[in-house]
């Protein structure tokens, strides 16, 4: 008879959750939650966590959960080659431009988008400082370059990423995204690596930041969180390369709304915060933008004082910012109401926080149907929440006229939030009707 297979007890995945102070069973719901997170579904309950410490290895889809779950229980990274597990995706390249055009790549090609874990967003990322990232560029030099950049292709750059912030707000990010990473691989990321003067060859790298920033912001709003982060990341990191404050601390502030979004408070604040300390002779537009961002993210957290103060100066700084309206990190009045509606609403004012989302659509320009269907889709949901729910129907009945024109993953968001809400008031006729329509709309956007 052959002798039993020995394991080796995994003493480092025991000495972790030593130091984050958990058990078995806590570790596999913290695993199973994240799992959720990622679009994998996992069910480990503590016998599963003993396997592991018994020197067992997870099956590989499920590793990302894990690592994850720890370093938010320890609040660092942790990595699966630590736990004595091989590595599940790829490494990143160390070289930065090469990094920026395989992110594109992989984000164009299905086939490739498993590698990313494009669901799976990290809490415990460690954010580079900006001095950390000056200087000069990670990047190979390739011998023998022929491409040569001159201002033209930076002012290339930047009228494609208007272009396609425009499209975002007239048809949505899934139409948007998709060109954008195609420029990005195609386009722009050979561009960083062409010759040219000095100047030029920074302005590239901040053009490229920006069009990085809004691929990162469009991930995001198409619910790829992980995703969404690895591009703010790489705009972090050309945004560096390039000495560019602005771009950094707006791809900061991006991603505090991208904690807030998923309802990481203290995360939210702690980049909001960072974003702000990041930009001190800022102007009075981008002041606007970083404050705004605070104040959202202290009123989720429950600090009423602090997200007034800054939602005073939001007011005050946008009062004296110039009427141009930029098509990456802009903020103006809707973007201010909105984030006046998400303070009321977190501090208790449910009717002040109403008010203001309808006064964010009405300042709302017309080509902006993206954050006009997002903005109907948070009306409706509270109103079903406050019981207010004839006036809910009738909002989302405008929302369905919207989204049955935009591709956009959030309004997907809403539309199965509404499908859930009614079996509750399905007594009311209008809400009867309201789940006919609903049906039939998620049928069309389906197909």
């Amino acid at each position: 008879m052959a002798a039993a297979r020995s394991r080796t007890p995994n003493e480092p995945l025991a000495r972790l959750m030593a130091e984050a102070g958990v058990g078995n069973a806590q570790l596999a719901r913290k695993v199973n939650a994240v799992g959720r997170e990622l679009g994998v579904p996992l069910r480990y309950d503590k016998s599963s966590v003993s396997h592991w410490l018994a020197g067992s290895t997870p099956k590989p889809e499920a590793r990302p959960a894990i690592t994850e779950a720890l370093s938010r229980l320890l609040k660092r990274p942790v990595t699966s080659v630590e736990l004595g597990w091989s590595a599940v995706a790829a490494e990143e390249p160390d070289d930065m431009v090469e990094g920026v055009i395989d992110l594109g790549r992989a984000d164009m090609d299905p086939s490739r988008r498993s590698v990313l874990a494009g669901g799976l967003y990290s809490l415990a990322l460690l954010v580079p400082d900006f001095n950390d990232l000056t200087g000069a560029p990670r990047q190979r030099t390739d011998a023998g370059r022929t491409l040569h950049i001159g201002a033209s292709d930076v002012e290339t750059v930047r009228t494609m990423t208007d272009k396609i912030a425009d499209i975002l707000d007239t048809v949505g990010a899934g139409h948007a995204r998709p060109m954008a990473a195609a420029f990005l691989v195609n386009t722009a990321g050979p561009y960083l690596r062409a010759s040219g003067r000095e100047r030029v060859q920074m302005d590239m790298r901040a053009a490229v930041a920006d069009l990085v920033y809004l691929t990162g912001w469009m991930a995001m709003y198409e619910e790829k969180q992980g995703l969404g982060q690895r591009y703010y990341l790489k705009a972090l990191d050309l945004a560096g390369a390039a000495e560019d404050h602005v771009t950094y601390c707006r791809t900061l502030r991006g991603m505090s709304l991208q904690a807030s979004h998923l309802g990481h408070g203290k995360k939210a604040l702690e980049l909001a915060d960072a974003a702000a300390e990041a930009a001190p002779s800022a102007g009075p537009r981008l002041v606007a933008f970083l404050r705004g961002q605070q104040a959202a993210s202290a009123a989720l957290t429950g600090d009423r004082h602090t997200a007034l103060t800054r939602l005073r100066e939001t007011e005050t700084a946008l009062a004296q910012a110039d009427s141009r309206r930029d098509a990456v990190g802009g903020y103006d009045e809707a973007a201010f109401h909105f984030h006046v509606a998400g303070v009321r609403w977190h501090l208790g004012d449910q009717e002040g926080s109403i008010r203001a989302l309808r006064q964010s659509n009405r300042a709302r320009s017309p080509q902006e149907r993206q954050g006009r269907l997002h903005c109907l889709g948070v009306i409706a949901e509270r109103q079903f929440r406050m019981r207010h729910v004839e006036a809910s129907c009738e909002t989302w009945g405008a929302f369905l006229d919207e989204h049955m024109t935009i591709s956009s993953a959030r309004g997907d968001e809403h539309l199965k939030t509404l499908l859930k809400a009614v079996p509750t008031y399905r007594g009311v006729r209008a809400v009867q009707e309201l789940e006919e329509r609903a049906r039939h709309v998620a049928t069309l956007k389906a197909a």
